[in-house]
């Protein structure tokens, strides 16, 4: 296995970008990082723990998942990410849908429905306790048209090391209840929201070149800086590994005149690849 680290690092290396990852073998516990701890742009990878920390108050009772939520102008406003930007406003839809919007299209008009429903310095708390250190949210979402070398302190942030701790808490929380109690949850909250990273629908990062039909519960990001992605990546029914993928400072256009994020891409999907045939 430290074979592979090595060769996870050489496929990051060959890149003229930064990369870092994080990766555990959920059956033997084995894992490891390349610059895990370092702090990146998040993009929506950070919606993972938007949907935990919702789920804690519908646990706490304080949320449902059947609150209605109401599509209205001024949340599509200079929105660039999901689909309800084109609906008509006044649509009416369920707490539990902007929780799947907000996660299988990254809808951004979702996910201020839920953010509005939350208060960002609890979110940020609970990210802390839960041990998700170098988690920072700020905005409910960007404003387009941010430049390339955008500061990363002017956006969210995380690190692939948080993003890995989450899902390997929520895998254990949706078999365990003291693991789901640690989180603010239940085992049925976890499992449900990991069923909804599975029903993701952008899946040219982890999932890209793993096996037709790999379940993978994954929750990608997008940033003028650069691609991410933090998944679950399951075999035979059962979560197999973890894997979290960050990379930035990805230049517009590649060497070889290919657009930088196509080289993302390949690199998030080559790296879950190698862990792929390793431990399979």
């Amino acid at each position: 296995m430290q074979d592979l680290a090595a060769r996870l690092n050489a496929i990051c290396d060959a890149q003229p970008f930064d990369t870092t990852w994080y990766v555990k073998d959920l059956a033997t516990g084995w894992e490891a990082d390349r610059g895990g701890d370092v702090v990146m742009p998040s993009a929506s990878t950070r919606k993972t723990s938007i949907l935990m920390h919702a789920l804690s108050k519908v646990h706490e009772g304080k949320l449902r998942l059947d609150d209605p939520c109401t599509i209205e102008a001024r949340l599509q406003e200079g929105v660039a990410s999901g689909t309800y930007q084109y609906m008509t406003p006044g649509c009416v839809i369920p707490l539990r849908d902007a929780f799947v919007n907000m996660i299988i299209t990254s809808d951004n008009v979702s996910t201020q429905m839920v953010l509005e429903r939350l208060d960002r310095d609890e979110l940020n708390a609970w990210c802390q306790g839960i041990g998700m250190t170098g988690t920072t949210h700020r905005a409910n979402f960007p404003p387009p048209g941010l430049p390339w070398d955008v500061a990363r302190d002017a956006l969210a942030t995380t690190t692939a090391l948080d993003q890995g701790l989450l899902l390997d808490r929520m895998v254990a929380g949706a078999a365990n209840a003291a693991a789901a109690t640690a989180l603010g949850s239940t085992p049925e909250l976890c499992s449900l929201a990991l069923d909804i990273l599975s029903w993701q629908r952008l899946r040219n990062l982890i999932p890209c070149l793993l096996p037709e039909g790999t379940k993978v519960a994954n929750k990608t990001g997008r940033g003028p800086r650069g691609r991410m992605d933090a998944g679950v990546v399951y075999k035979d029914g059962k979560p197999r590994f973890v894997i979290t993928v960050y990379t930035d400072q990805v230049p517009l256009t590649m060497p070889d005149g290919m657009p930088g994020f196509a080289a993302s891409y390949m690199t998030a999907g080559r790296l879950a690849r190698l862990c792929w045939d390793t431990m399979n």
